[in-house]
C-alpha cells in the first residue's frame, strides 16, 4: 500500500546493511505524540512579537524541533538584533508561560495506541525532543503509562545542539544501547527528519503540520505518511515488512 519494503530496502543498501534487527522505536513529541504545535506557534508569535521580532506562527513549524535557545538565536541574526544569554533565557521562559497558559494540548489522534502496539511489538519507545516544556514532559507517564521512563528520554536539557544536528538522536543510540539498524525513528518536522537521517535512522515522516509532503521526503525521510492514525492502523504491516526487509 506505501511500499514500506522498497524503502527499506533501499535505506539497508544505501547504509550498508544485511537488515533490520528492530528494539525501539524513537518518538519525537510535538506533533508525533501531542497534538501541540498550534499551541506552541501561537505562544512563539506573540512571545517574539512582543519583543519586536518578526515571527508569525507559520514560521514556527519551520523551527519546530530546535531548541528554544537556537530558535531564538537564529531568529535574531536574522534580523541584526543582538540578544544576550539572559534575554534568551528571559524570552523562552515567557514562552513556556505563554504555553502553559493555552488550552490543554490532547494527545494525536492515534498516539496512544501507536505507542501500545509498539510495546505489544516486545519494542521499547524512546522520547526524543527538542522541548523543554514541563507542561508536557510531566504528562508522558499520566497519558503513556510506563513507557517514557527517563532513562529513555532525550529533552532539550540533555544536548548542546538540538535537532536538525543528529546529536539528540545519536545520544538515544547511545542511551538505548541500539545500533542504528536496531530502531525506527517517528518524526513529523522537517529538521526532526533532518536530525534522524543524519543520525543514520531509517525515519517515518507522519505530515501533521501544514508544510507540504515536499519539504519532509527533502529533509530525507525514508518513508511518509499522512497521520499518526494511518501508522497505527498498518504498524502491524510496517512492523513485518521492515523485520522481514533484506539487503538485495
Amino acid at each position: 500500500m506505501y511500499q514500506i519494503n522498497q524503502a527499506a530496502q533501499t535505506y539497508l543498501k544505501e547504509k550498508g546493511y544485511k537488515r533490520f534487527s528492530l528494539k525501539a522505536v524513537l518518538f519525537d513529541m510535538d506533533g508525533v505524540l501531542y497534538d501541540s504545535m498550534p499551541n506552541h506557534a501561537r505562544s512563539w508569535a506573540m512571545v517574539m512579537q512582543s519583543h519586536g521580532f518578526n515571527m508569525t506562527p507559520e514560521e514556527a513549524y519551520l523551527h519546530e524541533g530546535r531548541t528554544g535557545d537556537d530558535t531564538i538565536n537564529i531568529i535574531s541574526k536574522r534580523e541584526r538584533k543582538a540578544v544576550e544569554p539572559e534575554e534568551r533565557k528571559k524570552i523562552y521562559r515567557e514562552k513556556t508561560e505563554a504555553f502553559s497558559s493555552c488550552p490543554p494540548v490532547l494527545p494525536m489522534h492515534g498516539s496512544i495506541e501507536l505507542v501500545r502496539k509498539v510495546k505489544d511489538s516486545k519494542l521499547f519507545a524512546m522520547l526524543v525532543t527538542g522541548s523543554g516544556q514541563p507542561s508536557l514532559l510531566d504528562r508522558l507517564n499520566h497519558d503513556f503509562p510506563d513507557t517514557f521512563i527517563r532513562e529513555r528520554m532525550i529533552t532539550s536539557f540533555d544536548v548542546k545542539k538540538g535537532k536538525p544536528h543528529p546529536e539528540p538522536y545519536l545520544k538515544a543510540l547511545e542511551k538505548g544501547g541500539l545500533k542504528p539498524f536496531e530502531a525506527l525513528v517517528v518524526e513529523n518536522a522537517p529538521l526532526g527528519v533532518e536530525a534522524a537521517h543524519a543520525a543514520g535512522l531509517f525515519t517515518v515522516a507522519v505530515n501533521t503540520g501544514p508544510l507540504p509532503d515536499s519539504v519532509l521526503l527533502d529533509a530525507g525521510a525514508d518513508f511518509l505518511l499522512p497521520s499518526i492514525t494511518v501508522l497505527c492502523h498498518n504498524w502491524e504491516n510496517i512492523y513485518k515488512n521492515l523485520q522481514t526487509a533484506t539487503c538485495i
